[in-house]
């Protein structure tokens, strides 16, 4: 490579800055988020010479840039966040601005071009599932918030009802849509507020109505605002429901992207996998070509133990701080999940109980070494074969 573009990504305007093999600086300019700018500046890096792109993002305001690049056959890089903050003191100064952070994303491809990732023409169906995985995040969030709103609005007149029930199940969130007062509550009797529920397909409706009708009858008095808050819950649990209907929907969308993809029944057959961490596996290892083994991709995971090591200091390992935390996260819980059913994911964790390793330490070392089975399983296009020992 003759010159090496690292691109500041932004919302509306992205930075790139060229260095040349020497780190000299060939070009800083603001860069449209536009398809024509990203040609231009292409065709600007190879007046320069071969030129390698490396950005800091990998999705999101950064898919224009990889389609535009990668979709010309050209080489792209990825240098994490974590790395970009960390090499910004090589340059002079302290300042933070984008053409800083753009000449540090080009130093980083300068220097190491050939240990970082690199992305390849992005698949359909994990652009499809990624975008379906990250509404479904979005919706949770949303669903979360406004329990805990509604929480909070009830217990400011009716303390009572929100002790009594757990607001993300839908039999409670059916009977507060309607009944929320305790004056309410008390006129409309058990018998009613059962029925009310069965309506509705709650099941275990009468211990429900029983247990509405308890709290209502444990609060005679009327606290000040009763009715703005009694119309607040309503129109929360009625959102709630909504959202709790439209994560169904979105559930059986991934089910459906999942399943089309080729490597889906794999992941299936590891234990501790299901349809949704599945997704997850597969947005976020991407495409596999970019992990030359199975190390590369435990690395990326922030799974691999990090040496710390110094004179006659030696054997010594630590947690590293950086990786893609989706990943870790999605590879940690199926560990969990595999070490309570899967009998050699057992031994493998009861083994490393037995080492003097804290629950967390062992069902990380588990995903560790699930790791490499993931990696051989995805190149190989293979099921899991139960007879592989985790040694």
């Amino acid at each position: 490579m003759d010159v090496f573009v690292g691109i500041d990504i932004g919302k509306e305007t992205h930075h790139a800055v060229g260095l040349d093999r020497e780190g000299r600086q060939l070009f800083s300019q603001p860069l449209a988020n536009e398809q024509a700018a990203i040609e231009a500046l292409r065709r600007q890096a190879h007046g320069c010479g071969q030129p390698c792109f490396a950005v800091d993002l990998t999705e999101g305001p950064v898919a224009l840039v990889l389609a535009v690049l990668v979709g010309a056959g050209e080489e792209v890089c990825y240098v994490s966040g974590l790395a970009v903050n960390r090499s910004r003191t090589m340059l002079a100064g302290e300042s933070k601005d984008d053409p800083r952070d753009a000449a540090v994303i080009a130093e980083n491809a300068r220097l190491r071009a050939t240990a970082l990732p690199r992305f390849a023409v992005a698949e359909e169906s994990l652009a499809a599932l990624r975008l379906l995985l990250r509404h479904r995040a979005d919706l949770i969030a949303d669903r979360t918030r406004a329990i805990a709103r509604l929480r909070d609005t009830l217990v400011g007149y009716f303390p009572g009802l929100e002790r009594a029930f757990d607001y993300r199940s839908r039999g409670a969130l059916e009977l507060v849509a309607r009944y929320n007062r305790p004056a309410a509550i008390r006129r409309a009797g058990a018998a009613r507020l059962a029925r009310y529920l069965a309506a509705r397909g709650v099941r275990s409706s009468e211990r429900l109505a029983a247990a509405a009708l308890a709290a209502a009858r444990g609060q005679g008095v009327r606290i000040a605002g009763e009715d703005a808050g009694a119309a607040i819950v309503a129109e929360l649990a009625t959102e709630v429901l909504r959202l709790g209907e439209r994560l169904a929907a979105l559930d059986d969308e991934i089910g459906r992207a999942f399943f089309a993809h080729p490597q889906a029944e794999a992941i299936l057959s590891l234990p501790g996998f299901g349809v949704r961490l599945g997704a997850e596996l597969l947005v976020e290892v991407g495409q596999l070509a970019r992990f030359p083994s199975a190390g590369h991709l435990a690395a990326y995971a922030g799974l691999a133990p990090v040496s710390r090591d110094s004179g006659k200091y030696v054997g010594h390992h630590s947690r590293p701080r950086g990786g893609n935390k989706r990943l870790k996260n999605v590879l940690y819980q199926a560990a969990f999940v595999a070490a309570r059913c899967d009998p050699r994911c057992r031994a493998f964790y009861e083994r490393k109980r037995a080492e003097g390793k804290r629950h967390h330490q062992a069902v990380i070392a588990l995903a560790r070494r699930r790791t490499d089975v993931i990696y051989a399983m995805l190149r190989h296009g293979e099921t899991y074969r139960s007879d592989l020992v985790l040694a």
